[in-house]
């Protein structure tokens, strides 16, 4: 048995940033991987993949560009799914070939095999042909998730399927129904309508993505729908059946409980995420998940036992790759003592459909209910010179002021760049600025950050005549 000072379980973003961090800090530390590949789902079937067909999609159809070329602007009429698969694969590769040279720059053992627990302290890493047995002081736990897969569904892989095999898909379809309006679900449905697919969402809830501000909800769907997405919301599906057919005729129907039938070539299910923790024998360390097969944790990331500690989307909200880097970090330095400050309240949400949507603090529903005194400033991009030259005249950025001390309680943006425009507001927010430090600076011309100076102009314009 081999003993480590550090043992993390899982080598997705969560993992790798928790195994780092313990290295950094001179600790002998292990990483266990039980699939063939590095990263995680984070590499391998969703944030990097994804975002690179997103990518791909955008360059390939024109569709960022229409607004300055026109309606018909294509870079490539007759797109395939090997032209958008070979951009997705030389990212993956390259950010594959990233995270082993950072485990062998920092020492980092890197294990093969399935792990679960013996005791506390004790993991078995089951391999195809043999195990090992390894112990660690601290144990980190970032297994992850993977997408839901109810038993009512009838998965094939070809035209039922998960966001896990959507990239398998042999052809571009001519239609899909997408079942759930999450993260997923919607940049998704996005990059597909952006391809020309007829696309039709359907969403249980009456918005999608309702954790956004309201107003930025409002516009994404009006968008939505101007690329064509027809949107159910407020619509539950009942059932979903494979229909026999030839290739050209819709081979899925969806069932909703109003009693409308929907019918597509494929069908993409996007409800929800499962933890993968079932293998781990968490009752042996004295540990146990919830329905979802997720673990509670603590502020600090530390489970019921105390030096197991758990990280990224195996913990649930937000389930985002930066998130859960972060995470991973944090809890690594708690395990050993070394001061940090987390502003979890600041943690940004970056959205990558088709406009980008990104946001930082509270939205105006949350300030409302809280009974804080607040006005919005907003900036169109098409008052922006950067705006007109990027062709992007739909996109708008809006800052919450306090009306008393003029702080900023909370940025939103929707548009190009929106993911990283948003990080400009988060440093000010954590430094406590006020809506002046916009006012009072000089931004680049032309440039969408100059969308802060004019969203803080109109929201001191405001408060002027109140």
């Amino acid at each position: 048995m081999r003993h480590f000072d550090c043992v993390v379980i899982g080598t997705g973003p969560a993992g790798q940033k928790a195994a780092i961090q313990a290295a950094k800090l001179g600790k002998k530390v292990a990483i266990i991987e039980k699939t063939n590949v590095l990263g995680g789902a984070a590499i391998n079937t969703g944030t990097i993949p994804s975002k690179a067909l997103r990518e791909a999609v955008l360059h390939l159809t024109g569709v960022g560009k229409r607004g300055l070329f026109g309606e018909s602007y294509r870079v490539k009429r007759n797109i395939t799914i090997s032209d958008l698969i070979y951009v997705s694969q030389q990212v993956v590769h390259h950010e594959l070939d990233l995270i082993r040279d950072h485990f062998d720059r920092n020492n980092v053992e890197l294990i093969w095999g399935a792990a679960r627990f013996d005791q506390e302290n004790i993991l078995f890493v089951d391999r195809n042909d043999d195990f090992e047995v390894v112990s660690g002081d601290i144990i980190v736990v970032g297994t992850g998730t993977r997408p839901a897969r109810p038993a009512s569904v009838p998965f094939d892989e070809k035209t039922i399927v998960t966001s896990d095999s959507l990239l398998s898909l042999e052809s571009i379809p001519k239609s899909m129904i997408v079942v759930g309006g999450g993260v997923i679900g919607i940049e998704y449905a996005c990059m597909m309508a952006a391809l020309g697919v007829k696309v039709t969402l359907i969403e249980g809830r009456h918005e999608v993505l309702g954790f956004l501000d309201s107003e930025i909800t409002e516009a994404f769907q009006y968008q939505m729908r101007r690329m064509g997405i027809t949107l159910r919301l407020g619509e539950k599906v009942s059932k979903i059946e494979r229909l026999t057919g030839n290739a050209n005729e819709p081979a899925v129907q969806a069932t909703l409980e109003s009693g409308k039938s929907l019918h597509s070539q494929t069908l993409l299910y996007s409800v929800g995420r499962q933890g993968t923790t079932a293998a781990l024998a968490l009752d042996r360390a004295g540990l146990k998940a919830d329905d979802r097969e997720r673990l509670k944790v603590n502020e600090h990331y530390q489970t019921e036992v105390p030096h197991i500690y758990a990280v990224g989307d195996v913990i649930g909200f937000p389930a985002l790759a930066s998130t859960a880097m972060e995470q991973g970090r944090l809890a690594v330095c708690h395990a050993f003592g070394v001061p940090t400050r987390s502003i979890p309240e600041l943690f940004p949400y970056g959205i990558y459909a088709v406009p980008e949507i990104s946001m930082v603090g509270k939205t105006e529903d949350q300030l409302t209910q809280a009974g804080i005194p607040y006005e919005a400033g907003i900036a169109q991009y098409r008052e922006l010179a950067r705006g007109q030259l990027l062709g992007d005249t739909d996109g708008m950025l809006k800052l919450l002021i306090h009306q008393e001390n003029h702080q900023i309680l909370g940025v939103h943006a929707i548009g190009t760049g929106a993911t990283e425009l948003i990080h400009i507001g988060q440093a000010v927010m954590a430094l406590q600025g006020t809506v002046d430090y916009f006012i009072n600076n000089v931004f680049n011309y032309p440039t969408l950050a100059e969308a802060y100076k004019v969203a803080a102009l109109n929201g001191m314009n405001k408060l002027r005549h109140i």
